[in-house]
């Protein structure tokens, strides 16, 4: 053969190999940052009458897709971050939060979104909060008795938990390769997490009356528990943000990666840093908030920075509604976290767990969107899946719905999701069917709303067995109209029960 041959083929075979990886496209990158009790009304975006800037939110709605009617599974924390990862109610697996030093969330059968991301070439973190539970190692099953909140209670001392070694059943162990934070800001060991182990041990006791520093607003909401010396709650935010930054900076071009950025913000306590006090017409609160906006947009500002942010899917959303503080918040600076809705976190009204969730993929959904259809966080794992061109393993994310289609424009009239179940607490359940919302009771309702608000609001109490809601007209649940029709509260108790089956 000779080299003017060579030279040819050399010449077709490089022209088809470039042609051919053009048409490659790599997966995107995934981003979710999941806020901790932000409401539905402090996204500034879509509430007209908010006190609280969100400049980085709200851009990052003009150039993604905000969803209006989204929600968690839970009323509450640890089961609404379980729903997410794994694609599943969470009452399926229980209800409550995972309590201090309480074991993992999960069973080991659980396949969850960053297992399955990881079997097929990205790099996962998460980083910041976890709250689903270790397993940890007990030195003696004796509990210690501490004078907390004029009343005793039994805690874990230093002494008491082996902290010295790796500590199984956290994010390691559900699929993610790096893991970073505090597992939870506001319960014990207050220590920095990197992977599995512990960077410094604790050596001394957090008590909820003498942390050592002042809190904005409200309490300080800390278990009691061990800490290490000198631990300061104000560094968390910030420093969790520092370690998204650097893991962003650290990926490569060449292989994708997903990062759960769970923050420990805006949750009690209410600790805005120094720079951000009075930021805001929101009080403490406010400011917190806007921090918390804030380092939003440091994290979105290192994707630019380091060229993913075309190739990035975007999620943002928050765990659960509002905390109680929300009710002296609006009367005090009449900023309404809940927005329109009725009720806070822990309940079944749309106020605990309809919440802010916005959407970005450059070039491939449409900047400046709103979506009203129905979308639940359990929908995240099987529509991540689908944007990243993985088949999930046979049983997984039995209760999510694939909703990519909706996300690039495909299908924006008929839902994808019509069924939707509601719940906190084993003893209250809600069905969303449509625009209809059935509870199984006469009240949504966990924590207590203030007469005088619900009077200003006009949010009456309720006294038939069961309610029922139209919630295209009536977003605010004011109108019970369980009596007016019967077959329709029928058709919804059998299908609740069949979907709890």
């Amino acid at each position: 053969m000779n080299h003017l041959v060579l030279f040819c083929l050399f010449l077709t075979t490089f022209a088809f190999s470039g042609d051919h990886a053009s048409t490659i496209e790599q997966p995107p990158n995934v981003v979710i940052i999941y806020a901790d009790d932000m409401g539905y009304g402090d996204l500034a975006i879509q509430n007209p009458d908010s006190k609280i800037p969100t400049p980085n939110l709200d851009r990052l709605a003009r150039e993604g897709m905000r969803f209006t009617d989204a929600h968690s599974s839970s009323g509450i924390c640890s089961p609404s971050r379980y729903a997410l990862l794994a694609g599943k109610y969470h009452w399926r697996r229980q209800h409550n939060i995972v309590n201090s030093f309480g074991p993992p969330f999960f069973a080991d059968s659980d396949v969850t979104l960053p297992q399955v991301l990881r079997d097929h070439g990205y790099n996962t973190a998460c980083i910041g909060k976890w709250h689903l539970g270790w397993d940890w190692t007990f030195r003696n099953d004796s509990l210690a008795s501490l004078a907390a909140a004029n009343k005793s209670v039994k805690v874990n001392r230093p002494e008491d938990v082996d902290f010295s070694g790796r500590i199984a059943g956290g994010p390691l162990s559900r699929g993610f390769d790096y893991y970073f934070g505090d597992g939870t800001i506001n319960f014990p060991p207050y220590a920095w997490f990197e992977n599995d182990r512990l960077l410094e041990m604790p050596t001394e006791m957090m008590h909820p009356d003498s942390v050592g520093y002042e809190v904005g607003e409200g309490k300080w909401e800390f278990r009691p528990g061990p800490k290490v010396a000198g631990w300061n709650p104000y560094e968390v935010l910030p420093t969790v943000t520092d370690k998204a930054v650097e893991y962003i900076g650290r990926q490569s071009a060449d292989k994708p990666f997903f990062l759960y950025f769970a923050l420990p913000s805006p949750h009690a306590p209410i600790i805005p840093n120094e720079e951000f006090v009075g930021k805001t017409e929101a009080g403490s609160y406010g400011d917190f908030m806007y921090e918390t906006d804030y380092m939003i947009g440091r994290v979105l500002t290192a994707l630019e920075e380091a060229g993913f942010a075309e190739n990035t899917l975007v999620i943002f959303s928050s765990d659960n509604g509002p905390e109680h503080y929300a009710f002296p918040r609006a009367e005090r600076y009449n900023h309404l976290s809940m927005g329109e809705l009725r009720g806070l976190k822990r309940d079944v009204w749309e106020g605990g767990h309809r919440v802010p969730m916005i959407v970005r993929w450059p070039g491939e959904i449409e900047g400046g969107a709103v979506r009203e259809q129905t979308i639940s966080q359990i929908d995240l794992m099987p529509t991540v899946a689908a944007v990243a061109g993985i088949d999930l393993p046979s049983g997984a994310a039995p209760d999510g719905y694939d909703q990519s289609s909706l996300l690039t424009g495909a299908e924006t009239d008929a839902p994808v999701r019509r069924v939707t179940v509601h719940n906190t607490y084993a003893p209250r359940w809600g069905l969303r069917d449509g625009d209809w919302l059935y509870l199984d009771g006469p009240s949504g309702g966990v924590t207590r709303m203030p007469e005088e608000f619900a009077e200003r609001r006009g949010f009456p109490d309720f006294d038939s067995e069961v309610l029922l809601f139209n919630l295209r007209d009536d977003p605010g649940q004011r109108l019970n109209l369980s009596e007016e029709h019967p077959e329709r509260v029928k058709r919804m108790q059998r299908l609740l029960e069949e979907k709890r089956k």
